[in-house]
């Protein structure tokens, strides 16, 4: 086997490394038939079409233009409430010198709107691109005066220990089951029977 039919059985790496080695010294048929060898082999290397380059750009541009249409924009802002009526709140927004309406966003509780109206708190709002103004959430920015708990069960679980106070009083729940009830005066008192049960009862 001659060192053309090796380097046209190596390809194209293999007749340029021939080429450079034989320099400028090679026989100028040899190197004609190299230059004619490496033609017909780059002639067989596939070329993208650009008929197909161009498809494919249309296909992104087009997945693109479809994502935008299916997530228009949304901007995300807080505001306000002035008032709640049904699903109708009426927010005012920094910024707006008017107020304007907005309907309660699928699983926001008319309650929770109306609480933030009562503290005074932010609610979040979405603005989609078409104009219509939804409430998503409540935003708590501060420590409110007065926190209502509203629920049908409301569970509070301590794992060691349990303390309720206020100034001068406290109640203390600890896990091994003593229970200590602190104050300046105590009252209770019971619409039907007072039960005391106790293996030992003590007064004073």
């Amino acid at each position: 086997m001659t060192r053309q039919d090796e380097a046209s059985e190596g390809g194209v790496g293999g007749l340029l490394e021939e080429i450079e080695r034989r320099g400028e010294h090679a026989d100028p048929t040899e190197v004609a038939n190299a230059d004619r060898r490496l033609d017909e082999l780059l002639e067989k290397v596939e070329m993208v079409p650009e008929d197909a380059a161009a498809a494919s750009d249309s296909a992104v541009s087009e997945s693109v233009e479809v994502s935008a249409a299916r997530w228009p924009a949304v901007q995300t802002r807080t505001a306000r409430v002035v008032s709640i009526t049904g699903d109708q709140v009426l927010l005012r927004m920094r910024g707006i010198p008017e107020s304007f309406s907005a309907e309660l966003a699928p699983g926001v509780s008319p309650e929770l709107v109306a609480q933030a109206l009562t503290n005074a708190d932010h609610v979040v709002v979405e603005c989609e691109a078409d104009g219509s103004v939804y409430v998503v959430g409540v935003l708590q920015t501060r420590i409110p005066r007065e926190l209502t708990l509203k629920a049908d069960k409301i569970h509070i679980d301590a794992r060691h220990e349990l303390l309720l106070r206020s100034g001068r009083g406290a109640m203390r729940i600890r896990q091994d089951g003593d229970v200590e009830l602190v104050g300046s005066r105590i009252s209770a008192m019971s619409r039907g029977l007072f039960r005391l049960v106790g293996r030992v009862l003590r007064l004073n």
